[in-house]
């Protein structure tokens, strides 16, 4: 029995910032970061959003794409380091929101960049064993960077979600398998109550994201027994431009394939919906029997990775939401004093 997509939708909010814009306030050389980062600009959430709007908008468009009945959703697992409440599921709003309720099991993950795909697995999961029909796995974050901190440079918003289910005639995309590698490497976190993130630096390249991403990337083919020259596309998580890049060439992935998944140089990392946005833009061009491979990083650390093969389906649902192309035309820019006001910034005593 296949388990896959049987849908999918995105959102990324209008406003973006440059990273010129960030430098200028900072006094640091704009030409030098967008040089090492590979990001040029990054999405900034309006005063009303947050990961739980965020949410909504990416569940909705995904409903909206394959045109299923919402009741038919058993599971709502919604992925953030940025939940809007401490203590209050952000999944409940989801599936009240996109009509699931009531008959379903909901919970909020947690797992820095990769809590997302954590509840894709978990919904396939539940759809492979049959207690569920359809499981929404969504990954979503307004991130946090200090001011002045290199984090502000890549720190975005935007969303993702995934129907996740079984029906051979309703998936767009078949996961033909996944593989995680997770170690306790503390290489970036944020206590309860603090309002920014802290990262080890230089730290978290090596140990942490090279690491895991290779690890479970070159897992995931030795339990397929495939190689990069199997796979129409690649997608690797994005915290920045030159991390997948990197590991894509690490891995024997060439640029041709990681291209068009490659969306962090015009959104920033959005995190929990980083690698997933990436699936998405592929999704949004790849031709039935195209095969993607893709990789989730998350702090803490893990990599999650996944072998997807492309349906006849995916001409049917395509035009049916916003493609990732179309969300990041036309942004509306900001400078950095609205900016700060968007993302909460300007504390009033």
């Amino acid at each position: 029995m296949s388990v896959g997509i049987v849908s999918y939708g995105a959102y990324v909010p209008q406003y973006r910032i440059k990273i010129d814009e960030i430098a200028r306030v900072w006094g640091d050389d704009a030409e030098i970061l967008k040089s090492g980062l590979m990001v040029f600009e990054k999405s900034v959430p309006d005063v009303d959003e947050d990961a739980a709007t965020i949410a909504v908008e990416a569940a909705r468009a995904a409903v909206l794409r394959s045109g299923i009945d919402a009741q038919r959703i058993g599971a709502v697992y919604t992925g953030s380091e940025s939940h809007p409440y401490a203590v209050k599921p952000t999944s409940t709003i989801v599936a009240e929101a996109t009509g699931a309720t009531p008959v379903l099991t909901a919970a909020d993950f947690e797992f820095a960049c990769k809590a997302g795909t954590a509840a894709v697995q978990a919904c396939m999961g539940l759809v492979s064993s049959g207690m569920i029909d359809l499981g929404l796995a969504i990954g979503a974050d307004v991130a946090q960077g200090a001011p002045g901190d290199a984090l502000e440079y890549t720190a975005a918003a935007g969303g993702v979600a995934y129907i996740i289910g079984n029906k051979e005639s309703e998936l767009a995309a078949i996961i033909e398998d996944t593989y995680s590698f997770t170690t306790d490497t503390p290489d970036f976190w944020r206590r309860e109550g603090m309002p920014y993130p802290e990262h080890g630096g230089r730290f978290t390249g090596e140990p942490g994201y090279f690491k895991h991403v290779t690890n479970a990337a070159k897992g995931l083919m030795a339990k397929m027994d495939t190689k990069p020259a199997d796979y129409d596309y690649a997608v690797f998580h994005q915290p920045n431009g030159k991390f997948p890049t990197r590991a894509a060439k690490m891995l024997g992935f060439s640029k041709e394939q990681i291209k068009p998944g490659l969306v962090v140089p015009r959104l920033g990392n959005t995190y929990s919906g980083s690698c997933m946005m990436g699936i998405a833009a592929t999704l949004d061009q790849a031709k039935p029997g195209d095969r993607i491979f893709a990789t989730a990083f998350g702090s803490g650390a893990g990599g999650d990775a996944f072998s997807i093969t492309v349906t006849d389906r995916i001409e049917e649902i395509r035009d049916n939401a916003p493609k990732v192309e179309e969300l990041l035309a036309n942004p509306t820019y900001i400078d950095y004093s609205k900016y700060a006001r968007h993302k909460g910034k300007i504390k009033v005593a």
